[in-house]
């Protein structure tokens, strides 16, 4: 019988091809978190390492078997997958990655074993093909190496080019840094920290590290540490303010808690959400962080209830997460350039709803953790000319590096991590 870190990753990867949970909440299970630390550590390199690089693997197992990759049954294709990369990217001994396929295979489709067996022993004693050069075919590297589906490499050669979307797609081949923010309530944070063994590196954001060593789960699950990106700490940043303060789409509330964070006593923070579990997890991030001054409230952001206006409102609106790709690799799988439309439209609906409850003067901050325009500048630029009342401001001097005309960008090829785009606005 295979591992049970194997198995999981097996069960991931196929749930995965079918509507339902997403990877971050497959992960959550209750079984895949009671794993030792060892093999749930060995599951998530297994199975995002696989996510991450399925375009590469396909390309590997395409000429050891007589049709499509596309078309083998799901069971065999994705013990292949697992096999593959165990194979070609994992310290596991070749023997042990080819039999604990082949039993994946047998346990759910047991004709399919076989050649399962046989396929991976062809790539263990021959080796992946040469692949293709970035240089002179970019497309097919993009598509191979670059494990990225057809639509999106065509799309970011034509908008970037052949050199940035190659920097881009390696970019998100690679397992994305660990972010981190103290807590300003635990005096000694950084010194506990520090003492159970994390290596703490500033980043240009203020109040972010980045984080090395020792694993960090249990200084968070305490309090002492929150675990968000460089760029989700920068948008929390941009819409900090004194007064009030709406987060209208607040989960997982790592942007609504540094708002908090920031703007200190003087502020209160509305953070709201209309998915009641999603609601339910923040709540207990709010209490486990201690920010007393955040109300958490399910509100839908397209008919909002609020009655009030708020010195600064943020909407971090839902998207296609094509800036997620390094830390979400699955998204990549699934979505069609129709989805990035489909979600532009919805943003812009959003984006108009909760600007009424900005009071004059007051702050709108946009963002989204997608490197797509079409839900970034196109967005927010569709709406300043429809809204006069609304203006761009500078940046802060500390924020140029990010600049991205009058919005900012983080850009996963230069800051590692992942892509969001952030617009703060002006009411006059």
């Amino acid at each position: 019988m295979a591992t049970a870190a194997r198995r999981h990753a097996f069960r991931i990867l196929l749930a995965l091809e079918q509507a339902g949970p997403t990877l971050p909440d497959l992960l959550a299970h209750d079984e895949v978190e009671s794993l030792p630390g060892r093999d749930r550590a060995f599951l998530h390199e297994l199975l995002l390492g696989t996510l991450r690089h399925r375009g590469a693997l396909d390309h590997a197992l395409a000429p050891l078997v007589h049709r499509p990759v596309e078309q083998i049954d799901p069971e065999p294709l994705a013990a292949l997958r697992l096999g593959a990369y165990q194979l070609l990217h994992m310290r596991v001994p070749a023997r042990a990655a080819v039999a604990e396929s082949v039993d994946l295979a047998r346990a759910s489709a047991p004709r399919s074993a076989g050649f399962v067996n046989a396929v991976l022993r062809r790539l263990s004693r021959e080796g992946p093909p040469t692949p293709p050069d970035e240089k002179t075919d970019p497309l097919a590297w993009l598509t191979t190496t670059g494990s990225l589906p057809r639509w999106l490499a065509e799309r970011w050669l034509a908008r970037l080019g052949p050199e940035v979307a190659v920097a881009r797609a390696r970019a998100f081949l690679e397992r994305p840094p660990l972010v981190l923010r103290l807590n300003p309530r635990v005096p000694d944070a950084r010194s506990r920290a520090e003492a159970a063994g994390v290596e703490l590196r500033p980043l240009v954001v203020p109040g972010a590290w980045e984080a090395g060593g020792a694993a960090l789960a249990p200084l968070a699950a305490d309090g002492t540490l929150y675990v968000q990106d460089q760029g989700s700490q920068l948008v929390a940043h941009f819409a900090a303010s004194r007064g009030s303060v709406l987060d209208a789409c607040a989960a997982p509330g790592g942007k609504s808690t540094l708002i908090a964070d920031l703007g200190g006593a003087r502020s209160s923070i509305v953070a709201a959400e209309v998915s009641l579990p999603r609601l339910r997890s923040m709540a207990k991030l709010v209490r486990r962080w201690g920010s007393p001054n955040v109300t958490v409230v399910a509100a839908d952001a397209l008919r909002p209830p609020f009655r009030r206006g708020f010195d600064a409102v943020l909407l971090d609106a839902p998207c296609s997460g094509l800036g997620t790709l390094g830390r979400n690799p699955d998204i990549r799988w699934h979505l069609t350039s129709a989805d990035v439309l489909r979600q532009a439209r919805r943003q812009r609906e959003l984006l108009l709803s909760v600007s009424g409850l900005v009071k004059p003067g007051g702050l709108l901050v946009y963002s989204v953790c997608s490197t797509e325009r079409e839900e970034g500048e196109d967005v927010v630029e569709s709406f300043l000319a429809a809204n006069r009342s609304f203006k761009t401001f500078p940046l802060p001097v500390w924020a140029t590096p990010f600049a991205n005309g009058p919005f900012a960008r983080t850009v996963p090829e230069r800051d590692r991590g992942d892509g969001f785009f952030v617009a703060p606005l002006r009411r006059a």
